[in-house]
């Protein structure tokens, strides 16, 4: 159940609501929103509706929540969320771009891309020191070398940096390099994962897996909210489908959805959807079209190189041309970039 308090509540209602929800052995997650605060209230539905809680003073309503996930839904907190990492934003009328290549390679290779996408328009770094691959032979990235550089980088372009936690162990470690840590597509269900970065006080990208429902992808992103990280970005970045033509149909639909149900920003990946060059481009624009956040894409100064999808990557230059079409779009949608 969600608990509504009135716009001229004091602390002391709430206190008092959060006290009845302890004396019934129930637990209580406050939100405070720009006009009133709401208590979600977790315990026995049961005995929750069976207390007169608006009987009590400050409190406006007090409404059930029939979805599985109630923190992240729109009904416990009906503003948006807005996220901001060092001078970046994601949310509030902000599109963040983030750019990167998919894996860091070398020194080199990272720097000439952030120096690159920095210089385009990016405001947030992305770039992965662990990779998940199909292949156990495959490259798996440089591991806590590949985090060194991305903090290096972070230091010489005034960049905050994304970065992929593969798991629960590792959690402390990316923690105490990147500035926001991403859960794979592959880890959207893994709930221990999940709830470990819940406990981390660093925003959190949420991938939604590429079978799961959108139902699916909420419920997951309340694994994290639940734990106290309430920094939650979720990423559209495609779903499988019968369509053979792109590596995953990405669910431009998904974006307007998700803002309707939730309050939690929300980012797609045109790379990873389509997993070819000439698609990431139109894809982005319709991002924004859609009304989503930002977008997270794959730049790589030389992809035919590239150890990791090399297909997908647009070049420097042509992210720099994406770029200067993505300011004529905000502009003509009063957005910010």
């Amino acid at each position: 159940m969600i608990i509504v308090m009135k716009s001229w509540a004091e602390q002391e209602h709430i206190d008092k609501v959060v006290q009845r929800l302890a004396a019934i052995g129930c637990e209580a997650h406050i939100s405070v929103g720009q006009s009133r605060t709401v208590i979600g209230a977790i315990g026995d539905r049961e005995v929750i509706q069976q207390q007169p809680w608006r009987a009590m003073a400050g409190v406006e309503r007090a409404v059930p929540v029939e979805k599985p996930y109630k923190f992240v839904s729109r009904e416990f907190q009906p503003e948006d969320t807005v996220i901001k990492v060092g001078s970046a934003q994601i949310g509030g009328g902000v599109f963040a771009p983030m750019a990167g290549p998919c894996a860091v390679e070398s020194r080199d290779q990272l720097f000439r891309t952030a120096q690159a996408v920095r210089e385009a328009g990016a405001t947030i770094l992305r770039g992965d020191a662990f990779k998940p691959r199909t292949s156990p032979f495959s490259f798996q990235g440089l591991a806590e070398e590949g985090l060194q550089l991305l903090a290096e980088a972070r230091q010489e372009f005034d960049m905050p940096f994304v970065a992929e936690v593969l798991d629960p162990r590792e959690v402390e470690l990316v923690a105490s390099y990147a500035d926001i840590l991403r859960i794979g597509t592959r880890n959207m269900a893994n709930f221990a994962l999940l709830s470990e970065v819940g406990k981390v006080h660093k925003p959190v990208q949420l991938k939604r897996g590429f079978t799961a429902t959108i139902d699916e992808w909420l419920n997951a992103a309340e694994y994290i909210y639940k734990e106290g990280n309430h920094e939650v970005v979720l990423v559209e970045r495609g779903i499988r489908t019968f369509e053979t033509a792109t590596r995953n149909t990405l669910d431009i639909s998904a974006v307007p959805v998700i803002k309707h149900m939730s309050h939690l920003p929300v980012i797609i990946d045109p790379s990873h959807s389509s997993g070819r060059r000439h698609l990431v481009v139109p894809l982005a624009r319709a991002a924004i079209a859609v009304g989503a956040d930002g977008f997270i894409v794959d730049v790589h100064p030389a992809p035919e190189t590239a150890q990791v999808d090399g297909d997908q990557a647009l070049l420097p230059s042509e992210f720099e041309e994406l770029m200067d079409q993505m300011r004529n779009l905000a502009a003509a949608l009063d957005l910010t970039i």
